[in-house]
């Protein structure tokens, strides 16, 4: 089931993950998350990819990492994002425990997914393990995101940069290939030492899209969140903070506080007449 963009702006063409697949080196791919219809609104207009990620575990609930996210947040988040983005190409994460069992547990979460969003793709982690399930996918007419290097799901010891060392690079580069020969769309990679990034970039034949990997790399994306300076964690070293949203937030709250206290709030023009009697 596609999800029907005839709401679409005139003349905005909506990107699909054929179009993400045709990138070019001259015009890198602009990606982030979301994880609700108005944040999914604000964003769509310039990125060409919005990611309804697993993250969502971490910003919107509070949780120490990912594992714990379920199939059915990862909908509910996705059939949000999907009713107000029109431009933006949506993937959707199968989250921990949705697919490792094999292509059988696969097939059947991403089909839920994209049944039940309307996303465009879905994103799962892993390479050469989950090669045969990413094969499954395509093969059903599911579009994959791929996604290498620092595995968030599976990062039982903590999130450890990846590709140090001949055997990191290797397998690294080796996890990279395995999507590609899956039919990957593109493939994320993320928490690996530039260089490694940078070669496994050149080495594929499909783009790929950074978080604390490469510059090289054919797009970047980072957790919207981070961006915003929304999310109260911790600020990985890759992450950029172009705003102060919260810093925003409890200022407000703070003025609306002392508005109430002093009975400045609610005004005259927050509260409602009685209508003179006949008056409709």
């Amino acid at each position: 089931m596609k999800y029907d963009f005839r709401g679409a702006e005139p003349n905005r063409r909506h990107i699909g993950p054929g179009d993400i697949r045709a990138a070019t080196p001259d015009r890198p791919l602009v990606c982030l998350t979301a994880y609700t219809a108005p944040v999914a609104a604000y964003l769509d207009p310039v990125c060409d990819l919005l990611l309804v990620g697993d993250s969502l575990g971490m910003v919107i609930y509070g949780m120490d990492g990912t594992v714990g996210v379920t199939l059915d947040m990862m909908i509910a988040h996705g059939r949000a994002v999907t009713r107000r983005a029109r431009h933006a190409c949506v993937v959707v994460d199968l989250p921990a425990g949705s697919y490792e069992d094999g292509p059988g547990q696969a097939l059947e979460s991403a089909r839920r997914v994209m049944a039940e969003t309307g996303a465009d793709a879905v994103k799962l982690e892993g390479g050469i393990a989950v090669e045969a399930s990413i094969a499954a996918l395509v093969g059903d007419g599911i579009p994959v995101l791929g996604h290498i290097g620092l595995l968030p799901q599976h990062a039982e010891e903590g999130f450890r940069i990846q590709g140090r060392g001949e055997d990191g690079a290797r397998q690294v580069l080796e996890d990279g290939l395995a999507v590609e020969r899956a039919s990957a769309f593109a493939v994320v990679i993320e928490g690996t030492v530039e260089p490694v990034a940078r070669r496994v970039t050149e080495a594929l034949s499909i783009p790929t899209i950074g978080i604390g990997a490469s510059a090289a790399c054919s797009g970047q994306i980072l957790v919207t969140d981070d961006l915003l300076g929304l999310y109260d964690g911790h600020l990985p070293k890759f992450a950029e903070r172009y705003a102060d949203l919260a810093g925003t937030i409890r200022e407000a709250a703070q003025r609306w506080t002392d508005d109430v206290r002093s009975r400045a709030f609610p005004a005259e023009r927050n509260t409602y007449a009685e209508r003179p009697a006949g008056k409709v």
